[in-house]
């Protein structure tokens, strides 16, 4: 993987340097989690199922330990009386000859038989199984399973990443089992996505020829998937491959024998196409495996940038970009204690500020946003109205300056650092990135045709964006620009700003950007987004459309 250093001169009085920003997906760990399709679980309220299983593992050692405490109970039982009708059955009358040998055994069957059948009988369990009853509400169900699965193929697909080492743990972390990897590879055949049943029902075969154990997977029940899924993608050979293997192992299998008479005949049939035809369905074949969207061409820029490849840091670009301290043009409250300014990119012109928010506050507005976040949505450009959508995978919340102190605080410091009034602006939206959380690329401002794009608001179009960075992210998570190839990685406590629009008002269709997948850790983030209505003597208008 490419490497990416920004070497920063330094400007200004003081000696400061910031240093470089290196790209380096260091352990890349693809852990086992639910990111729903449809509740998009993501790691603030994944924490609560670890505990709710947590507090389910303790109850079930409970259990165990209730049912061992009975089980030796009755087994002393049975050794008593394994001794006792042993030494009885030898002598039976001269044993009932005694008179308490006698009245014992009416006691005991009377009584402490009946003792024991109540003992046995006993359900220690009812404790752990209204636990799990209770808890089972909060339980991930079929679409958080099938969410969880697609998480993790995004992943695969944007980072490149190989199913065998992620399986097998060449990757620093957790290994996959061929169960595990079957449930993948059905999980998107449930969806219709052969290709990636394909990789992982291989991946699960590879592993029984290993001689791994499964105790619900065999290789006839991979094979046959593999067949199907590969046939599904046009290569008749291979799967004509596969379904002869599955054969040899079970030459009974119905399904199979049916479907090595369709195969066989499907390729005679392939085979007399003409060599031209028969190129142009290859190149079919290879466009349907890779185009699994229908804007490949920004997606690969997209999926490129995410992994730190393709970014068009010039030597030229970078002799450009500077680092200083910043003080709003001797703004009172940074006269003699100025910010730290970092340039990200040069045009448009995107900066960072770095320790701009103190670890306190950043915590106390995550605090303040676990219990409403939801669904992340985005700006319907046909009704103007706010509304979820597929490209972005998130839970936000929204928080007004009235809630709390903090978030005033926070408002205010985003007014004296950019100059811009945010009296008009959009409330703070919070918003956490889970295991593949992302939002692929978009504008934050409403185009041309989008007439009635943030018309409810009053405000006028969204003139420029505050993002901060409220966590580090172990690898993945960047903030990438596809029109201009840049990528800004997440660091705890920065913020970066950027105008999405000209000083004419025109949209700067260069600030398209992305949030990559969260590949390892837990990305949270808060957002402004700054409007036109109330800048009017704050940034000066131009008559140049692009000025």
């Amino acid at each position: 993987m490419e490497l990416f250093k920004q070497k920063c001169p330094v400007t200004g009085s003081g000696v400061w340097f910031l240093g470089c920003l290196v790209w380096d997906f260091l352990s890349l760990v693809l852990l086992s989690a639910c990111v729903s399709a449809n509740l998009f679980f993501v790691t603030g309220h994944m924490t609560d199922l670890l505990f709710t299983e947590k507090d389910l593992v303790t109850s079930l050692k409970d259990y165990i330990r209730a049912e061992e405490s009975k089980l030796e109970q009755i087994k002393k039982w049975a050794d008593k009386l394994d001794v006792l009708s042993a030494a009885a059955t030898q002598d039976p009358e001269g044993f009932l000859g005694h008179p308490v040998n006698a009245f014992k055994l009416m006691k005991r069957l009377n009584t402490e038989w009946g003792e024991l059948e109540s003992l046995v009988l006993t359900d220690v369990s009812d404790v752990f199984i209204s636990n799990l009853t209770i808890q089972r509400q909060y339980f991930p169900n079929d679409d958080d399973q099938t969410g969880a699965a697609k998480a993790l193929m995004r992943l695969q697909d944007t980072y490149q990443l190989d199913t065998n080492a992620i399986s097998t743990g060449e990757l620093p972390g957790l290994t996959l089992t061929v169960d595990d990897c079957y449930d993948l590879g059905k999980v998107v055949y449930s969806e219709a996505d052969y290709y990636h049943t394909e990789l992982w029902m291989a991946q699960a075969l590879r592993q029984l020829d290993q001689g791994e154990t499964s105790r619900a997977v065999d290789a006839v029940t991979v094979l046959d998937y593999l067949s199907y899924s590969v046939y599904q993608q046009g290569e008749l050979e291979r799967a004509l491959e596969f379904t002869r293997r599955l054969l040899d192992l079970d030459p009974t299998h119905q399904r199979a024998n049916g479907n090595l008479k369709y195969f066989e005949y499907q390729l005679a049939k392939q085979k007399k196409v003409e060599k031209v035809e028969e190129k142009e369905e290859e190149s079919k074949v290879r466009q349907r495996r890779e185009s699994k969207d229908d804007y490949l061409p920004e997606r690969k820029k997209y999926e490129q940038l995410c992994r730190g490849q393709g970014i068009k840091l010039t030597p030229r670009r970078q002799s450009r970009l500077f680092c200083r301290y910043y003080d709003n043009n001797r703004h009172p409250r940074y006269v003699i204690g100025p910010v730290q300014q970092e340039d990200e990119w040069d045009s448009p012109h995107i900066v960072r500020y770095h320790n701009i928010v103190s670890e306190k506050d950043m915590e106390k507005v995550k605090e303040l946003a676990k219990p409403r976040l939801r669904r992340a949505t985005v700006h319907d450009p046909h009704t103007g109205k706010l509304t979820t959508a597929h490209y972005r995978v998130s839970k936000s919340a929204w928080l007004g300056a009235y809630e709390h102190p903090v978030v005033d605080k926070i408002n205010q410091l985003i007014e004296d650092v950019t100059g811009l009034n945010v009296k008009t602006a959009e409330d703070l939206q919070v918003a956490n990135y889970g295991l593949g959380g992302q939002y692929e690329p978009h504008f934050d401002f409403g185009r041309k045709d989008e007439p009635d794009a943030f018309e409810e608001l009053g405000t006028g179009n969204r003139i420029a964006t505050w993002l901060l960075y409220m966590t580090d992210v172990q690898a993945g998570g960047a903030t990438v620009f596809t029109d201009i190839g840049a990528a800004v990685k997440p660091k705890k406590g920065t913020a970066v700003f950027w105008y999405n629009l000209y000083p004419s008002g025109e949209g700067d269709y260069r600030t398209r950007h992305a949030a990559c997948p969260v590949l390892l850790g837990n990305k949270w983030v808060s957002n402004k987004w700054i409007h036109e209505r109330g800048q009017e003597f704050r940034r000066r208008c131009s008559l140049n459309e692009t000025d």
